[in-house]
């Protein structure tokens, strides 16, 4: 293994290392912040209002990201429409088509994960709301969602790791990300094993401090139930 290839390179693998986490956390935020309403619509909203969630949903998970990259980055520049349109600067850039396709794909399963952390709410808990007399939206505020995002964390965090690995698929619209500089030291050096496994090993770093941060605040936000799990295990 010739190490000199790595560390002659080690600034190509920077700007790449700096896009892939500019294109993860940007796009799990974005994510994020339009899953929550979509998620809460999803579960109580009417079914003319759900139907156009449900639509956007199964098309994300339903479809490679791949797919969706393409079409936004290729197919859009089909439409004379969305050419002379003022949002044609924003998607005839490779890196905002990406961050658009990486958003809306992560958007569509941070959907169904906080539905299904909703919807495994406890029927006590909403009946002490209403008992309390809390209106939706403060029951929402104060009962459901702080209960629904403590058991999605662990799913989430699926999530984010699945969207780390994804953005990978950036370096085929000539973004260089941590793959596209991977593949750009190995067409320059003709060596992939020095070239990828560099790639990888960023990555696996990557990953690991997303799970240590993760399981730092899992462990924050359940704080709650630890005594009475050590009760249980003491009996």
């Amino acid at each position: 293994m010739n190490l000199s290839i790595i560390t002659e390179n080690f600034g190509i693998y920077a700007e790449g290392l700096q896009n892939t986490l500019m294109l993860v956390s940007i796009s799990l935020a974005i994510g994020l912040i339009l899953a929550i309403p979509l998620a809460v619509l999803r579960c109580y909203g009417s079914q003319r209002v759900q139907l156009p969630i449900r639509a956007f949903v199964y098309f994300f998970r339903g479809t490679p990201l791949l797919v969706q990259m393409f079409l936004v980055y290729y197919g859009f520049g089909q439409f004379e429409v969305l050419k002379t349109s003022i949002f044609w600067p924003f998607f005839r850039e490779a890196y905002l088509c990406a961050l658009f396709t990486f958003s809306l794909n992560t958007c569509a399963y941070t959907v169904e994960i906080i539905r299904g952390a909703m919807v495994a709410t406890p029927h006590g808990e909403i009946e002490a709301a209403r008992a309390a007399g809390m209106s939706t939206p403060l029951m929402l505020r104060r009962i459901v969602l702080p209960s629904a995002f403590r058991r999605a964390l662990p799913a989430y965090s699926n999530e984010m790791i699945f969207m780390l690995h994804g953005t990978a698929l950036a370096s085929v619209i000539t973004i260089v990300d941590i793959t596209g500089a991977a593949r750009i030291v190995n067409s320059r050096f003709y060596s992939p094993y020095e070239a990828f496994l560099t790639a990888a090993v960023l990555y696996m770093a990557i990953t690991f401090t997303i799970v240590f941060f993760v399981k730092r605040l899992e462990n924050r936000w359940h704080r709650h139930l630890q005594p009475q799990q050590q009760t249980a295990e003491d009996n």
